[in-house]
């Protein structure tokens, strides 16, 4: 835990306002999220999520004065609500308080009441955590669990608050803070990404709920019949020496001795796949990939990995693509990967259905994080690659032993070119994420596997397993490969962002039509991008509508967890109102080759025969559409 320099407290002026109970509470009451915000941000990682989201509470709870108190004359601030003294009086303690608990303990001083477990709030039988965000806001929260307390509370200050530098100095030296300097030279090591401190990943009001070890609470209950016996044991194990962390890491303590249970936390049970054998093979997925790494030999590491996905401690992050099962392993399962990586070390494991990945710092087990991704049913196309760690906006891969050559490209420039990434042992030299410039997606880049004659893309979209891209008609779809199919999918490239964390197995772009525009304005392109989970269900599918000379298409219509635009039902309808360069506003619908004919009824009233249709409207105007097909069916727009 990181320590920072207290200056003594001064004593208030006559001269600065009064904040009476009332107006602090009336205050907190209104700003409550936001103080519980800025206090989780503040307090130190280590205390792990489910502690820091209850200690964030309490922080703000206790910030309500006793009676009329003066508050430190600071400047105007910039954000609305701090013109308002009695908020400015709840901010200022919450800071404080939360900087005060990230101080160790002193041997010969009373520790203070922020650096104490609150007894309440309490959840019993529960553990709460913000909801995870995405790859960008995982990134960020591993960069600001690396500052020191005053750092993180200027960074959350600027960030939340939206205060400038000297505002900053002068609410930290009120918190007790004496090295502002270094507060914000510190704080200024992290880039600016001020917006996805709004996110979920960092909103201790917005929460999710998972039940604590139940068989442990069991256990709890039937040692409290039998006092004298636990405290004995309590005894015994406190007069033993500090060795640090215990063999199982960050994970929770044993709650059975069942020997399956066991067998599966054994190092040297590990399944290892010779190095061949998916040469001769009949599958060819991960059950076949080799371990590979430079510590898949360090069996104190394996054993911290398998105890923490069985049993993860409340200090443990645990992310989970939808719809995969967190338990842990039922037997011995594959080891894939276990090496450094950046400054982590890292562990893959395999149990036939998922892919797990265990992730500690080098200096230590705390801060430890677990993913889970499913992978039943992948097939070689979808097994070419698993991301071993993200840093710095770039991210590393753990290729497929078929895999001969791995490339990065810019999916947005298709006549780019493709540049070589280096392969170690399997492993790929650091990929760029997409750039982002004025909130604009302004490249996306994507990882290229070269196996034997067959070129694939994939990308990283935030979760173990990245996503296969293809092109072409539902069911007979194909690699993105060669200049053609590159260009195809340049305009929609960025779309990728809106299926971030959510179980994507591959996502496959169709231009389904094409349209003349009215008032000579060339030609339009209409496609559908879809993207399929590995839950099956869940699948997005968006229309877009790409004109001549626009660099990205724009999104027309989309709809989740329904069949259009798939394998079982390829067809498509989409519209949309469209203002041309003279000024014109008309109402655009296409649908895939084999409709018939297309009516819009409700506010615009049309049909067209063949697969679009072009009519006048409205600035506003709204219409319901309906196609016939070929073979007389009839499907409404997607929407």
């Amino acid at each position: 835990m990181q320590s920072h320099d207290v200056a003594p407290r001064p004593a208030p002026s006559a001269t600065d306002p009064v904040v009476d109970v009332d107006q602090a509470e009336a205050a907190l009451i209104e700003h409550y999220p936001r103080l519980v915000r800025l206090a989780y941000l503040v307090l130190p990682p280590g205390l792990g999520r489910n502690r820091r989201v209850l200690t964030a509470h309490a922080l703000a709870q206790r910030a309500l004065p006793r009676n009329r108190t003066p508050v430190p004359v600071i400047p105007a601030q910039s954000a609305a609500p701090a013109g308002d003294p009695g908020y400015a009086l709840i901010r200022l303690r919450v800071v404080r308080t939360a900087l005060e608990a990230g101080l160790p303990l002193r041997r010969r001083a009373w520790p203070k009441r922020s650096q104490l477990p609150s007894p309440l709030p309490r959840v019993w039988g529960l553990r709460l955590f913000p909801r995870s965000g995405g790859a960008d806001e995982l990134a960020l929260d591993r960069a600001l669990s690396a500052l020191s307390a005053p750092a993180r509370a200027a960074y959350a200050l600027r960030g939340l608050e939206k205060l400038a530098d000297g505002e900053v100095r002068d609410l930290l030296a009120a918190a007790d803070v004496t090295d502002l300097d270094a507060a914000l030279d510190e704080a200024d090591s992290v880039p600016a990404q001020y917006p996805l401190l709004a996110s979920p990943e960092f909103d201790p009001c917005s929460l999710q709920a998972r039940p604590t070890d139940l068989m442990r609470r069991r256990q709890h209950l039937k040692a409290a019949l039998v006092g004298g016996v636990a405290l004995a044991v309590c005894g015994a194990l406190l007069a033993l020496p500090d060795g640090g962390p215990g063999p199982d890491g960050a994970a929770a303590p044993p709650y059975a001795r069942n020997p399956a249970a066991q067998a599966a936390l054994d190092p040297a049970k590990l399944t290892k796949v010779s190095p061949a054998a998916w040469r001769t093979s009949a599958r060819t997925d991960f059950s076949v990939w080799p371990a590979r790494g430079r510590l898949t030999g360090d069996r104190a590491l394996l054993r911290r990995a398998l105890a923490v996905w069985a049993r993860p401690g409340e200090s443990v992050r645990v992310s989970a693509t939808p719809g995969t099962a967190t338990g842990g392993p039922a037997g011995p399962p594959q080891l894939l990967y276990a090496g450094e990586v950046d400054a982590a070390r890292v562990v893959l494991l395999h149990d036939g259905l998922r892919v797990v990945r265990y992730a500690e710092p080098k200096d230590g087990s705390a801060g430890a994080a677990l993913d889970f991704a499913r992978a039943d049913g992948a097939r070689r196309a979808d097994a070419g690659a698993l991301v071993l760690g993200r840093a710095d906006g770039n991210v590393r891969f753990l290729t497929a032993p078929w895999v001969t050559k791995a490339a990065e490209r810019d999916l947005t420039e298709p006549g780019a070119g493709a540049m070589d990434l280096t392969l170690t042992d399997g492993v790929t030299s650091p990929l760029s994420g997409p750039v982002e410039r004025s909130g604009r997606c302004t490249s996306w880049n994507v990882l290229e596997l070269t196996d034997g004659d067959t070129a694939r893309l994939v990308s990283d979209l935030g979760e173990l397993v990245p996503a296969r891209l293809t092109t072409g008609h539902p069911g007979r779809t194909g690699e993105v490969a060669g200049a053609g199919k590159l260009r195809d999918w340049s305009p929609y490239a960025c779309s990728l962002g809106t299926v971030r964390g959510q179980g994507v197995r591959s996502v496959n772009v169709w231009e389904f039509a094409e349209q003349s525009l009215p008032d000579r304005s060339g030609r339009a392109v209409w496609a559908c991008t879809r993207a399929e989970t590995w839950r099956g269900g869940g699948a997005k599918v968006l229309a877009q509508f790409a004109t001549p000379g626009g660099a990205y298409g724009a999104v027309a219509a989309q709809a989740e967890d329904v069949p259009a635009c798939g394998e079982r039902e390829p067809h498509v309808l989409a519209g949309v109102l469209w203002k041309s360069e003279e000024g014109g506003w008309y109402l655009l619908a296409a649908g895939d080759p084999a409709t018939e004919s297309i009516r819009a009824t409700g506010g615009i009233d049309a049909a067209a025969e063949g697969p679009s249709l072009t009519t006048e409207a409205e600035q506003g105007g709204r219409a319901y559409l309906e196609s016939t097909l070929k073979d007389g069916r009839k499907i409404g727009g997607l929407r």
